[in-house]
């Protein structure tokens, strides 16, 4: 079995939405949502939802590179949020809600922007990308009730009528990603 455990950290919105998808993939050891980006120390979800403290909401996610690869991981990613949609996710506006790459090593900033221009040429969106690209900063884990958010409360309907269908979709596009005993 292999140990090769990377981290990279992404915002695309709701942490909510982009937590459940991760907790999905084959690979994946763990997703912890937070906070990244700002100047705010230690800010709490009040402050960010108030769009001044600089942060994104972020989810961190751990994986095995021996399991899934590092373009697979930006793919999900791509694919899972609009990325080409500046400072919002559907109903959910401002600057928390950005599309961004904080990333841990030169290789995934070189890896992501090539993900970008590959996209790009391929013409896989019909705007262009405006995803931040941006190195990581301190990270500040969101509060308890934050955390494993769509198994925790999968009947409230948030959960059935905004994450619900995005994991469908998920599901739908990335079958073989999927980790075997949720299918």
């Amino acid at each position: 079995m292999s140990t090769n455990i990377q981290k990279i950290t992404f915002g695309s919105g709701c942490f909510w939405c982009t937590e459940a998808i991760f907790q999905t993939v084959r690979g994946v050891s763990a997703v912890t949502s937070g906070y990244m980006g700002g100047q705010t120390k230690n800010p709490t979800y009040e402050q960010i939802c108030s769009g001044t403290t600089g942060h994104a909401e972020v989810v961190e996610v751990e994986y095995d590179a021996g399991q899934v690869s590092l373009d697979e991981i930006l793919l999900i990613f791509f694919k899972t949020h609009d990325p080409t949609s500046l400072n919002r996710q559907g109903n959910d506006v401002g600057t928390q809600y950005r599309s961004v790459i904080f990333y841990h090593t030169q290789e995934q900033k070189e890896k992501a922007g090539a993900m970008i221009k590959r996209l790009t040429d391929e013409q896989v969106f019909d705007k262009p990308i405006v995803t931040e690209l941006s190195p990581v900063s301190e990270f500040y884990k969101a509060e308890n009730y934050h955390q494993n958010y769509f198994v925790d409360n999968s009947t409230k309907p948030y959960c059935a009528f905004v994450i619900q269908p995005k994991l469908n979709k998920f599901a739908k596009e990335f079958t073989d990603k999927i980790k075997s005993e949720l299918l």
